[in-house]
């Protein structure tokens, strides 16, 4: 008996001219639930918070989380084998999650991680609880870190430095950027993760380092990184240029790692050249981790043809995500965890659902179902089309 002839899912959706055009789903690409075998990358997925829209609460003055739902997709994570950046950006941190909610996120995780013998957990300490225009001083910045990282410490949790608009709009040269991190990295317990995080990003980072110019700040952060080589795992770059990346990578001392921030070109870094690779924590991997298990599962074999045919579908489709106003990036990590039933419902911390148009939604599904991301197209129909109705399109 013949098995029967799988229904080709379909759906209309609204095109750049305004029109609606019918799509046809393709099959899914089958990914294993779980991670195949032990990678040769470390490998980090910044991980998304799911709102809870029942709270009463104002949404763009509230943080209102629903907890079940957050630290479930964060096992989905670790299952994968991924490692979890927690309170990042892509946690809406700085835009929605405010930092007692953050240390809240942060516990929690650590308390979950246990049940996953070897997860890799570290949480982004930041100085998001003093307002930039608040900050008078580096001292203030300087007390401001510290209690972030004396908070997540007393977890026993590890530490991603992140980067501080207090920082950025009080400091005057380079010097004021060695004072802070001279101080913090001589204080921490154990080695940290310095994130970098360009102005395409958060705005109110221009200029970091001391320097608007990329390769000069690159002098001052790699100065500082290789001096405290002992006190830092790695750096995260995310500046979106595949070869300032290189060239930083190039240069850091032989201790420290590059963590990949490039949610544009981080297949060919991952992979690497002859001279090295970089690691990864990437926003893109909250959205892909199952493709992104099963591409560096067949990398810890050396079988780079199997990375690079399951990643590369997944590049056009990260580039959308992170297309400008980058920092809007979160919705669309979101819309895939909706649309693929990891959490029940399209609504974000702060109203940030609505940062982005339903034709750069409609984009999004087209680009993540070529890649075969959707792994229930049936179910993606139904949800896609909920948000469809929304807009007016029936």
């Amino acid at each position: 008996m013949n098995a029967p002839e799988r229904i080709q899912q379909t759906i209309r959706l609204p095109d750049p001219a305004g029109g609606l055009h019918t799509w046809q789903l393709s099959q899914p690409r089958d990914f294993p639930d779980r991670a195949l075998r032990p990678f040769n990358r470390v490998a980090l997925s910044a991980a998304h918070v799911v709102a809870d829209p029942l709270k009463p609460q104002d949404p763009w003055l509230d943080c209102a989380i629903d907890w079940d739902a957050t630290i479930g997709y964060r096992r989905h994570l670790w299952r994968l084998g991924m490692g979890v950046a927690e309170a990042m950006d892509t946690a809406q941190r700085g835009m929605g999650l405010d930092w007692p909610t953050s240390l809240e996120l942060i516990r929690r995780s650590i308390e979950a991680s246990r049940d996953f013998p070897g997860a890799v957990l570290a949480s982004g300490a930041g100085t998001d609880h003093l307002a930039p225009e608040a900050a008078r001083s580096l001292d203030d910045v300087i007390r401001a870190y510290e209690e972030q990282v004396a908070a997540i410490e007393a977890l026993d949790g590890r530490i991603i430095l992140m980067a501080s608009r207090a920082l950025a709009r009080v400091a005057k040269s380079p010097d004021d950027y060695h004072r802070v991190y001279d101080r913090i990295l001589g204080q921490v317990r154990q080695p940290v993760v310095i994130h970098w995080l360009g102005d395409m990003f958060d705005p109110a980072l221009a200029g970091y380092w001391g320097h608007a110019d990329a390769m000069k700040a690159m002098d001052v952060a790699v100065d500082i990184i290789n001096r405290h080589a002992a006190k830092v795992d790695g750096v995260k770059i995310s500046l979106l240029d595949k070869d300032k990346e290189i060239v930083m990578r190039r240069r850091l001392d032989a201790r420290v790692k590059m963590y990949t921030g490039d949610d544009f070109n981080y297949a060919e870094l991952i992979e690497g050249d002859a001279q090295g690779y970089s690691h990864a924590l990437l926003g893109i991997f909250d959205a892909i981790a199952p493709a992104a298990s099963a591409a560096l599962s067949a990398l810890a074999i050396d079988d780079r043809k199997t990375f690079n045919e399951i990643l590369a579908p997944t590049v056009p489709l990260s580039r959308h995500i992170f297309k400008a106003p980058t920092r809007f990036y979160k919705t669309g990590v979101v819309f895939m965890a909706y649309l693929n039933g990891l959490q029940s419902h399209f609504t974000m911390v702060g109203g940030q659902q609505s940062t982005r148009s339903i034709q750069h939604l409609a984009e999004l599904f087209r680009l993540a179902d070529r890649a075969g991301l959707l792994r229930d197209p049936g179910l993606a129909c139904e949800r896609m089309n909920r948000v469809l109705r929304v807009h007016g399109i029936e």
